[in-house]
């Protein structure tokens, strides 16, 4: 595994790998058209997101027949490799994927047949990413294709994008050849998109120096969930949903994502990112804009992206009494953080981060967005909790009622995959008594399972050219600026609060809501 590329792997260690045991098909599933031609250049070739992700991602594109017979497939890594050796690799890998269950890859056994058609197009390159003739060689496999279509996908840690894009350029590696009909090059970029505001705006001016922005996808995996894609068809494509959504009839929303591993032997990494950086301005933002934004005219890509620069931009900065920062420490469900290794003994690092957001436009003023994030927490949890205002009580005050359970609309994302409405009903009998109840949607029930690593979909929508799901300069610039008084806070750095591991995060996050009059939701139970 390769240190430089398993920085840019996801950040939750425990992300399940479906693996695709079908039929290779000759077309893709109903509606959907292979991809056009194209070669997919992967730097990070011996990284733990090419193994875990991106091969099992394309093998699953590849049994559903959504790639061309023109696909090639080239890995670029640090030191001396045969092609075959990398390949078997990768294809040992995805074997344990398919039969692992507790992975939830519980297809049994890998297609071979597909392996076979995916395994052949691969190719292994050697080289530094920081030298000229790696870039050179490229430029001569790709110029011979019939097609001529290319896709830089980086997957190294982010000391490596601004070499890579530079050397990209000075080949003409992105000079898209206006001779060659449909002709494409496209840049991937993983996450950490900069570090603040200052360096996620250097960032993108380095890179569209050498790339017009729509050749560039900033690629957050969290998008490529069909749960949280799922969201604006929930909002937009019932009637029931988009009246009340909106400060005259919602209280407060909250987001969460906890997990209850620790940082799984990446404590290097860790330190020098936290939870905050990692999570707050791309993923629980994303999940925010996906919520908050106002109704697209399509779903044309940047007719979305364009409600999602407004989103981001109406965002007020948050403050220091906005943001409350954790770390684990020892406790029933682990060892503490700075006993981890590659992590310092006094280590500051922050593992838990909890935030208060108010978006300043018509429909959400007033209205505040609580986000939450932690490792080594009680319960493993992605999910939107939407709370209604409380009908007023004066109408029960009569009855043994002391209080209204307020109607919340969660959309569930991880683990469980769904939607839930708590809401009241009368409990049966002679008197006017009030009952919470529960109302709950799950996919499994309605919907067969498909294998998905996750990163399915972004390929396939870069391969189209599709850029709905993949974050824009502007966008990724104004998310950081609503966060950047908090990294670089007035008065010295945040405090960082301990928490128990195994428990739902520390008491100055509770006392965050308490302040409001709101509290967290459980995150035990209620599935």
């Amino acid at each position: 595994m390769s240190n430089d590329a398993h920085d840019a792997s996801p950040n939750t260690p425990s992300a399940s790998c479906k693996i695709n045991a079908g039929p290779h098909a000759a077309a893709g599933p109903a509606g959907k058209r292979p991809a056009p031609p194209c070669t997919l250049v992967i730097f990070g070739a011996g990284g733990d997101l090419t193994k875990r992700l991106l091969t099992p991602s394309l093998y699953n594109l590849t049994v559903d027949g959504l790639l061309d017979d023109g696909m090639n497939i080239i890995g670029v890594n640090h030191g001396e490799r045969e092609t075959k050796a990398w390949v078997d690799d990768l294809g040992q890998s995805l074997q344990q994927f398919a039969a692992d269950k507790a992975s939830e890859s519980n297809s049994g056994k890998v297609d071979e047949k597909a392996w076979k058609w995916l395994s052949s197009r691969m190719e292994y390159m050697a080289g530094e990413f920081e030298t000229d003739d790696v870039f050179e060689a490229l430029k001569q496999r790709i110029d011979k294709t019939a097609h001529g279509n290319a896709i830089f996908y980086l997957a190294v840690g982010a000391r490596f994008f601004r070499p890579i894009v530079e050397r990209l350029g000075k080949h003409g590696l992105l000079k898209e050849d206006a001779q060659r009909e449909g002709n494409f090059r496209r840049l991937v970029i993983e996450k950490p998109f900069g570090t603040d505001l200052a360096s996620a705006r250097d960032l993108n001016a380095h890179i569209l120096r050498h790339a017009d922005e729509q050749q560039v996808y900033r690629i957050d995996h969290f998008l490529g969930k069909d749960t949280v894609q799922s969201i604006l068809a929930v909002r937009f494509a019932n009637a029931m949903f988009e009246p009340v959504w909106r400060r005259e009839y919602i209280d407060s929303v909250q987001i969460t994502a906890s997990e209850t591993l620790g940082v799984e032997g990446r404590g290097k990494f860790y330190e020098q990112t936290g939870a905050f950086r990692d999570m707050l301005p791309n993923h629980l933002f994303q999940l925010l804009a996906m919520v908050a934004l106002e109704p697209p005219n399509s779903f044309d890509a940047e007719a979305v992206r364009d409600k999602k620069a407004e989103l981001f931009a109406a965002m007020e900065p948050l403050k220091r009494d906005d943001v409350v920062l954790g770390q684990y420490e020892k406790g029933d469900a682990g060892i503490a953080y700075r006993d981890e290794p590659d992590v310092a003994r006094d280590s500051t690092t922050e593992t838990y981060a909890a935030a208060r957001v108010f978006i300043d436009n018509w429909r959400w003023a007033g209205v505040p967005f609580y986000l939450r994030t932690g490792k080594r927490m009680t319960a493993r949890r992605t999910e939107i909790a939407v709370q209604l205002k409380r009908v007023p009580f004066l109408l029960f005050r009569d009855t043994p009622v002391e209080s209204l359970t307020p109607n919340v609309f969660t959309l569930r994302i991880d683990p469980a995959h769904g939607t839930r409405f708590d809401f009241n009903v009368k409990v049966p009998g002679p008197a006017m008594q009030i009952g919470a109840v529960r109302s709950a949607f799950n996919y499994n029930d309605f919907f067969a399972e498909r294998a998905n690593v996750g990163y399915e979909t972004l390929l396939y929508d870069c391969m189209l050219g599709d850029e709905t799901l993949f974050q824009r300069a502007d966008s990724i610039e104004s998310s950081w600026c609503a966060v950047d008084g908090v990294l670089h806070p007035e008065g010295g750095p945040l405090p960082v609060h301990g928490y128990p591991a195994g428990s739902s995060g520390p008491a100055q996050a509770d006392a965050l809501l308490a302040r409001d009059g709101r509290a967290w939701r459980s995150l035990q139970g209620g599935d």
